[in-house]
């Protein structure tokens, strides 16, 4: 019988025993900064001279540590070791196979506090945003290795007299996951053991800002048990590594995570036949947002606030569900307007190592130019309310930034900036309002602020989101509660964390049997 999922508790660091595990967790890390991580390639470890060096964003100084970077040549070694291993690994039980994923996730629960500190030194998290990250992680471990276990006797289909019909699931080959740097441990764990546990072997390239969390998650699927080739480890350039394995005629699917353009394009390379290629490669992609919240003069005002504050500027707004457009309807514009200005004074911002600040930097100094540049753009385009100042001089930090009076086609409602800038417009009524939030061409997440139940109806059937939350923020979606995916150039809606997301890693087969 399989145990019931439940997801991991976040923690609670009022308490002074998980505050000092916490700080704990930060000198574990400290002790190993610095290191050398080598690649792993069907098993065996590869040094290269060539790597990427991970800096703490909140402080340029620190090196988090040195990782082997991959090039074609190793690409293709761990794409035959991928191949290799997929003849034995498909045929291992499921039952074997979730058991890795339960054991990888008793070990990483039992380091949380050490990869919650890896987290905020190397992508900058403050306390509570590395813990969520690690805890997802724990529970894709979880969710997916229940999966698998409820699946793996396939669907019933009928059979007639005279003969039994089966109809299972089985493996698709050889996947290439491209995991993203702002939930490097969650989205990076989630989408390579999905693929691992329906039967593939992968090749992970995580994001070259965050590589150092993805090395020592490898090493925890190795001491969990995984076989040598099934998981391989070959961080390198996008335009190098990454193009060659999407193009190559062993790749059978592409699971990807990142923004809009580099999820186009690995779509496009994806669907073009290669010499030698026997199928159509699949694509999961999820690719990012331009998310609103919706506030209805019938709502909550200081909810409203608090949601739309804590939704934009939560981890620096660097979440595809972030909350980079408020839009109020016109009766209670001000009052919200207004109070999220004062709450968002309240934050302050610094190195995440500190737990008293709500927000630490932002990823790297190409982020840092990219929501500046914004920053100038809003100030053409409306009315700058709070922050919009930067300081890149010791590590790459950013105020809160709210901007207020744009209109709905403005370029700041309209493109992803991934960074702590809000913009507020307003609407004539709730009907308005709702046809501005669906006026982009994203459609990942959208929260609504309302206590009419009508409107909640309306919002249901024409908010046209992946995933829309009703008096609530629009960011925070849990493993297993809220599948996670979003519609239009938002990706594929392969949701994430969902009853039907193992199956996008395998095919149906029908077999029928005459007796």
């Amino acid at each position: 019988m399989v145990q019931p999922y439940k997801h991991e508790p976040f923690t609670d660091f009022k308490n002074e025993e998980n505050r000092e595990a916490y700080l704990q967790g930060l000198k574990t890390v400290e002790s190993y900064l610095g290191q050398d991580y080598d690649l792993l390639i069907a098993g065996e470890r590869v040094s290269t001279e060539d790597k990427i060096v991970s800096i703490n964003p909140s402080n340029k100084e620190e090196v988090i540590g040195r990782v082997s970077k991959a090039n074609q040549e190793l690409a293709e070694k761990a794409m035959q070791g991928a191949v290799e291993a997929f003849k034995t690994w498909r045929k291992v039980k499921p039952e074997t196979r979730a058991d890795v994923l339960f054991k990888a996730a008793a070990i990483i629960r039992r380091r949380k506090h050490e990869f919650s500190a890896l987290l905020t030194k190397e992508a900058g998290k403050p306390w509570n945003e590395a813990d969520a990250d690690t805890a997802e992680a724990i529970d894709f471990l979880e969710y997916y290795a229940r999966q698998i276990l409820s699946i793996k006797d396939g669907v019933p289909v009928n059979s007639r007299p005279n003969e039994y019909n089966r109809y299972d699931y089985i493996p698709l080959g050889v996947g290439i996951i491209i995991s993203p740097w702002n939930f490097p441990l969650a989205i990076m764990a989630g989408t390579t053991v999905a693929a691992i546990v329906a039967g593939n072997t992968v090749l992970l390239k995580p994001a070259s800002t965050t590589p150092v969390v993805a090395a020592k998650f490898v090493e925890v699927m190795e001491e969990a048990g995984l076989p040598a080739g099934v998981l391989n480890f070959v961080p390198g350039s996008g335009a190098e590594v990454g193009d060659y394995l999407v193009d190559h005629k062993d790749t059978r699917f592409i699971s990807f995570t990142g923004s809009r353009d580099v999820g186009l394009r690995i779509n496009e390379r994806a669907s073009k036949l290669n010499d030698g290629q026997i199928w159509l490669k699949r694509v999961i992609a999820e690719m990012g947002g331009k998310d609103t919240i919706v506030v209805d003069k019938e709502a909550d005002l200081e909810l409203a606030a608090q949601s739309i504050v804590a939704s934009a500027f939560g981890f620096s707004g660097q979440k595809c569900s972030a909350c980079s457009r408020a839009v109020i309807v016109e009766d209670v514009y001000d009052q919200v307007l207004n109070r999220a200005v004062e709450l968002t004074n309240e934050l302050t911002a610094g190195n995440p190592e500190d737990q008293t600040h709500f927000m630490g930097p932002v990823i790297d100094q190409a982020a840092f130019d990219k929501i500046m540049s914004y920053v100038e753009i809003g100030k053409q385009e409306g009315k700058l309310m709070t922050g919009g100042e930067g300081d890149s001089s010791k590590g790459f930090f950013i105020k809160p930034t709210i901007f207020a009076d744009l209109a709905a086609d403005a370029r700041l409602m309209q493109e992803e900036i991934f960074g702590p800038v809000v913009g507020f417009t307003k609407a004539k009524d709730f009907d308005h309002a709702i046809e501005i939030a669906n006026n982009t061409e994203y459609g990942l997440t959208g929260a609504v602020i309302t206590k009419n139940r009508e409107h909640i109806q309306k919002a249901r059937e024409d908010f046209h989101v992946g995933n829309l939350y009703f008096n609530r923020g629009c960011t925070g979606a849990i493993v297993g509660y809220q599948p996670f995916g979003g519609f239009n150039m938002s990706g594929t809606d392969s949701k994430a964390g969902g009853p039907d997301y193992i199956q996008l890693h395998m095919q149906a087969k029908t077999t029928s049997e005459m007796y």
